[in-house]
């Protein structure tokens, strides 16, 4: 197919070349002019670390830590809770950098992969420390050799730490831990978190079950292949971890589990660190034209809840070759309240 049967539609009109998607109806390759993805949603490096928590960082992790631009307040709250060894309760509005203040740390601090506890209303604090597959290790009790003799397989093939367990294994370094967006737990889930905060320990009753000749076994971790060998049945942090716990301020929680946290609320970037973050990300070209889209996203923020990745995706757009009424179109779609359907403009 020729250059100039691509660049038309089927009434024979030129099509946009910044259309990759044309539906007209017609097949081509116009995926091949798709350019490289904004730096935030390139997923091309995927790699954790092991069970001691070293290892590289994925590329989007990475970047998001590099970029992320912590206030005075910020910093001298966290440096107290590493000092107190507490966990850190941020909350804040959604897009203001609650998550990525623990990757941010991780990253300075050289500390490994954050490993990521995502809450939901159905989480427990027991499944956030390990989880034991019971119907695993049944069905494979029948495995036979080839002499036919029964295969005995090690229990800790069938137990893997979760997040939180991890988060406490035994090392030199803590090991950073995000818990996020918290207040959308079990109304019981901050009384439970509580004895494993003031411990920092847990047994897994699985192989503390065991005779004591038996207990030492070799168990998964939250680090993909990760392993780990765990002594008496009993996990003991020797080094607090770095506990990040996120909300959304949806709900309230329980004296006792405030009094064993610090409190940090994130304010909303202001303009010269919202222009930082665009030149950070897209680099300094991008802020000529970022300057109104700044202003737009200011104004709009003064109404209701947005947040600051929506403001990359439009500087993006704006920087992606699109015409200036695409541009205009959708920057209204890209631009719009989190806590409404959408409003006026």
């Amino acid at each position: 197919m020729s250059e100039t049967a691509v660049g038309m539609d089927g009434t024979g009109l030129p099509v946009d070349p910044w259309l990759i998607y044309r539906g007209d109806r017609s097949t081509h390759d116009g995926i091949q002019r798709l350019p490289k993805p904004p730096p935030w949603r390139d997923f091309t490096n995927h790699v954790a670390g092991d069970a001691s928590g070293t290892g590289a960082v994925r590329t989007t992790d990475d970047l998001r830590a590099r970029t992320y631009r912590p206030s005075a307040e910020v910093v001298e709250t966290v440096n107290a809770a590493l000092y107190l060894r507490r966990p850190l309760l941020v909350t804040g509005k959604p897009g203001v950098g609650k998550s990525s203040l623990a990757l941010s740390i991780a990253y300075e601090l050289q500390l490994g992969p954050v490993l990521s506890w995502p809450v939901t209303s159905r989480s427990t604090v027991a499944e956030a420390l390990y989880r034991y597959d019971a119907v695993g290790r049944l069905q494979e009790s029948n495995i036979l050799d080839g002499a036919g003799a029964r295969v005995e397989v090690p229990i800790g093939r069938y137990i893997r730490l979760g997040p939180l367990g991890t988060a406490l294994l035994p090392g030199a370094r803590p090991r950073v831990l995000l818990v996020d967006e918290f207040d959308k737990g079990d109304l019981d889930l901050p009384n439970d978190l509580l004895t494993v905060i003031e411990e920092g320990q847990f047994e897994i009753a699985e192989l503390c079950r065991l005779p004591l000749e038996q207990r030492d076994q070799t168990v998964m971790t939250a680090y993909p292949g990760g392993t780990v060998e765990v002594a008496g049945g009993i996990v003991r942090c020797t080094s607090f971890p770095i506990m990040i716990i996120t909300s959304n301020e949806e709900r309230e929680f329980p004296p006792a589990f405030l009094r064993r946290c610090l409190r940090l609320h994130i304010q909303p970037p202001d303009r010269d660190t919202l222009a930082a973050i665009v030149a950070d990300q897209l680099g300094a070209a991008a802020l000529a034209q970022a300057e109104g889209i700044i202003g737009h996203f200011l104004a709009l923020r003064e109404r209701g809840d947005v947040a600051a990745d929506q403001l990359l995706n439009a500087v993006f757009i704006a920087t992606s070759g699109a015409p200036e009424e695409v541009q205009d179109r959708l920057r209204s779609a890209l631009l719009q309240s989190l806590g409404t359907a959408g409003w006026p403009r």
